[in-house]
């Protein structure tokens, strides 16, 4: 336990997050670009485009926002979360991805939304993170039809085409253990009132996946999260005319592309650097200097961040949380219910018919 409290403590988190921007930096001023080339590139910088581009940016965030809510209507009971609501609890888990590592945005709108519904009982907050999985299945087609857009039309590296492979078989392997658990889906919930807190969580971490089972919403969700996708795809190449580069869609499609592969795993927010790197180097087959290529990585993520980021402040501001507030909530469905681990071991629990606590409680788990 004392170690527990110990790596909880704000005074080591802020020691490694310090540890980690003092790397980053002296990283990029090692081995980084020409920083005097870098900063020419700026002058050349159309600023309405980029302007345009966080419109743009933000239609996709609405439109992604909508795909979530109709996860959501699947798998809670009435009365729905408003949209108003699952909109702000979007944009709050796009702050926390921004400025905290480990993709901990993705339970700090579970918190926000939660603090909306009514008490369903233990494991809502399970069931949430459930649609959270289920919303982020929803990429795989989108991704599916960018990459094979990208092979079809666009010049790859060797090196990004391995990395887009091993993207493309993780999406994969998620999305079938996702079908393999809405299959499964028991709607006889009342059955599992005997079981152990375990088994009850992982129920309801399935019920987040109803979804899957219903073609209707399911289309419509994907469709709004294609639509999405499209629209972060002309944002990319909107920040492209406004650095003049000259280059084609296809060359945007290959930069969104990776620029979501070397964020997949948050080292330390927003990985800087390693995606302005991810960036640059493709578009050097397309004759753009690296440090030109590097300044426009920035640009781009600037309005990647500025959008979810602002909104994200504005959601906390109209829910009346602070940041310390919802970094207390994020912590607090964490320890409750322990969701994220439930739907990491989703699959195991689903082919083990008994649970240990279930059997010293005497019950009888149903088949």
């Amino acid at each position: 336990m004392s170690v527990v409290r110990w790596s909880r403590s704000p005074w080591l988190r802020g020691g490694v997050g310090l540890a980690l921007v003092v790397g980053t930096v002296l990283a990029l001023w090692w081995r980084g670009p020409d920083w005097g080339a870098v900063w020419d590139a700026f002058d050349v910088v159309t600023w309405r485009w980029v302007v345009l581009a966080m419109f743009i940016n933000f239609l996709s965030i609405v439109a992604r926002s909508a795909a979530w809510k109709l996860t959501l209507d699947q798998a809670l009971p009435e009365p729905h979360p408003r949209n108003s609501h699952v909109f702000s609890a979007f944009c709050v888990g796009l702050l926390g991805n921004a400025v905290l590592p480990a993709r901990a945005g993705e339970l700090a709108r579970v918190a926000v939304l939660r603090r909306r519904l009514p008490d369903h009982g233990e494991g809502t907050s399970a069931t949430l993170v459930g649609t959270v999985f289920a919303h982020r299945l929803f990429d795989l087609p989108a991704i599916a039809l960018l990459v094979l857009y990208v092979l079809l039309t666009a010049k790859i590296p060797g090196w990004a085409i391995t990395s887009l492979v091993i993207f493309g078989l993780v999406g994969a392997a998620l999305l079938a253990v996702a079908m393999l658990s809405a299959r499964r889906l028991d709607h006889r919930m009342p059955s599992l009132e005997d079981a152990g807190t375990v088994r009850r969580v992982v129920a309801m971490a399935r019920q987040g996946l109803s979804v899957l089972r219903a073609p209707l919403p399911a289309a419509a969700a994907i469709v709004c999260q294609t639509l999405g996708w499209v629209l972060q795809l002309f944002a990319v190449w909107t920040v492209m005319k406004a650095f003049g580069l000259g280059v084609p869609l296809p060359a945007a499609g290959v930069v969104l592309l990776l620029m979501n592969v070397a964020t997949v795993f948050p080292l330390w927010p927003g990985n800087v650097g390693l995606m302005q790197a991810a960036v640059a180097l493709p578009l050097r087959n397309y004759g753009v200097p690296y440090a030109t290529g590097f300044a426009y990585g920035l640009v781009l993520q600037a309005v990647e961040m500025s959008v979810g980021v602002g909104l994200g402040l504005l959601a906390l501001a109209r829910e009346g949380i602070s940041f310390a507030m919802l970094r207390r909530m994020e912590e607090d469905e964490k320890s409750s219910e322990n969701a994220v681990e439930e739907v990491r071991d989703l699959v195991e629990e689903l082919d083990h018919e008994t649970a240990p606590e279930a059997a010293r409680e005497g019950a009888a788990v149903p088949r």
